[in-house]
């Protein structure tokens, strides 16, 4: 298994963090060992002052695909989560600085709690899907999937050319604005339209 994440694909986020909107889908990749799931609790790294929610739509492959064609790309998903890509924003800030890759901001242990997956058929349509992200009672991040810059079908198409997508792969899809730093003690959930699918603490 593989967790494939999709940068810049909401515009007033990448506008928040003064970023070009792309022309391509941005790809990064977490190890599996960024996995984090059943709502354990996440514990704070001390090799960051500055770790930021990001949560996202997340698909799960449902069969192996190689130069998918965005027509039929629907076929290779059957169910959808929420995660959230846990980044360090201070190490990112300082690799960006310096031309470096910033896998070390996004890759590290537990920096991607997954929630329970639901059949994507339960939802009426898939571009037009609400989520947010309270932290403490307080609503920090809301968007909708009607503002994708790329679509799942169009993610997928283009990440199949260059890795080959296998049964049980995660692709997080982006992140709307509002993206803040969290804090220990902090009570994260996440909801998609009604459902109440994230609820963990940050220790």
């Amino acid at each position: 298994m593989k967790i494939i994440a999709i940068g810049r694909n909401y515009a007033e986020h990448t506008k928040e963090l003064n970023n070009p909107i792309p022309v391509t889908p941005v790809i990064f990749m977490k190890p599996d060992t960024a996995l984090l799931k059943d709502n354990k609790p996440f514990y704070h790294p001390e090799f960051s002052d500055n770790i930021q929610h990001e949560i996202e739509i997340v698909l799960k492959v449902s069969k192996e695909g190689k130069n998918i064609n965005a027509k039929f790309a629907s076929t290779y998903f059957e169910e959808i989560a929420l995660g959230i890509d846990f980044t360090a924003r201070d190490i990112q800030n300082r690799h960006k600085e310096k031309g470096l890759p910033w896998e070390l901001s996004k890759s590290f242990d537990n920096s991607a709690p997954v929630s329970n997956f639901v059949p994507k058929a339960q939802f009426a349509d898939l571009y037009n899907l609400n989520f947010k992200l309270d932290i403490n009672n307080s609503t920090r991040q809301e968007g909708n999937t009607k503002d994708l810059l790329f679509s799942f079908e169009q993610i997928i198409s283009f990440v199949s050319v260059y890795i080959t997508l296998k049964k049980g792969d995660l692709i997080f899809t982006g992140t709307p604005q509002g993206v803040s730093k969290i804090n220990i003690g902090d009570h994260l959930e996440g909801y998609l339209e009604d459902i109440k699918l994230l609820d963990f603490y940050i220790k």
